[in-house]
């Protein structure tokens, strides 16, 4: 068993920021790359940040200079600090891992529960 437990979401006004946290906690052999996607209503699930245990960062193009990934691996945890947060931010975030649970089994994704973050005046 496996949960993600993401915390930090809420309600702020444009130009504001955010800090998400999500901790990985069950029986975890290995953590490969983490990440966080968002779903806004009525559109696809798509990535926003991912990152990899050896700290390659990606970000999709609409958060680039705005948003920072950051992880702590001793602790299995994902951060995104989300800055100049604009309406179009507006969406249910989901953190994502790619864990290994034991040797005998493949890597798999797992994800949270989900966030609300609403950007709103």
């Amino acid at each position: 068993q496996v949960q993600l437990v993401e915390s930090g979401g809420g309600l702020v006004q444009p130009g504001g920021s955010l800090r998400l946290s999500c901790a990985a906690s069950g029986s975890i052999l290995t953590t490969y790359a983490m990440g966080w996607y968002r779903q806004a209503p009525g559109e696809q699930r798509e990535l926003v940040a991912s990152l990899t245990s050896g700290g390659r960062a990606n970000y999709a193009d609409s958060v680039k200079g705005r948003f920072t990934i950051s992880r702590d691996n001793a602790k299995n945890t994902v951060y995104l600090q989300m800055n100049s947060l604009k309406p179009e931010d507006t969406a249910v975030y989901y953190c994502n891992a790619n864990i290994r649970i034991s040797t005998t089994m493949k890597r798999s994704d797992y994800w949270g529960q989900g966030t609300q973050v609403t950007v709103s005046s």
